[in-house]
């Protein structure tokens, strides 16, 4: 499918309301046809995988072309020079976690850029580090706990960004990470009473919010018969 095929389809299905309504959310691209996930996935379905359109969708820059490219790439093809350009384009949450979801996630040098991008002053570059903590704790069953163990040192450095993106994403990593096993779990839990004892907002935010499920018997519960 050529690029002015996908920009016509979008055009049809575009909503002006649904834009408006994003905006509440925090979501506001700097264009937008207001066409939803569920309808990008199908049109994502039926193109495939498609490393040079995705490549020519991202440079379009609207908000659908930019998640749909990000669900067409093929993540075997992606270098980390074009993942760094990426995520230097996000602005807002959305682009941020779907990017990650659907493509960076699957990469080679994911667990690399966990660390990398959590350094990064840059708001949405931050996110994406610590929203590549969060899913990987959930989609890589493979990987061995010290994989994430290494993480929880960075999330207790960052806990005390105050910026609500930020502080939402580390938040989100250090629940992932405590319920993927008793041992994670455990070291999350310590990990959040010393990010508690942080002088700052933020942070006592963060630690109260996971605590409050990681000590839940829901969670203990699940684990216990996981092990």
């Amino acid at each position: 499918m050529l690029p002015t095929e996908v920009l016509r389809r979008l055009k049809d299905l575009s909503d002006p309301e649904a834009v408006e309504g994003m905006a509440r959310f925090g979501i506001r691209p700097d264009k937008a046809f207001g066409v939803s996930i569920p309808e990008l996935r199908k049109l994502a379905k039926e193109i495939g995988t498609d490393h040079r359109l995705a490549l020519r969708l991202w440079a379009a820059g609207y908000r659908e072309t930019r998640i749909l490219a990000s669900m067409i790439d093929d993540p075997a093809l992606v270098a980390e020079e074009q993942a760094g350009s990426w995520v230097r384009d996000f602005t807002y949450w959305e682009i941020c976690d779907q990017c990650c979801m659907n493509l960076l996630e699957d990469t080679g040098f994911a667990y690399r850029k966990c660390v990398e991008w959590a350094a990064s002053q840059e708001e949405f570059v931050k996110r994406a580090g610590f929203v590549l903590v969060a899913r990987l704790a959930v989609s890589d069953k493979k990987a061995d706990d010290n994989e994430f163990l290494r993480f929880l040192p960075l999330i207790k450095r960052e806990a005390s960004d105050e910026r609500n993106f930020v502080r939402k994403a580390v938040n989100w990593a250090l629940r992932q990470i405590g319920k993927r096993s008793l041992r994670l779990n455990r070291s999350a839990i310590e990990t959040a009473r010393e990010v508690q004892a942080i002088d700052s907002r933020s942070a006592k935010w963060i630690a109260s919010d996971a605590l409050r499920e990681l000590e839940s018997e829901p969670v203990q519960e699940r684990l216990r018969r996981k092990k």
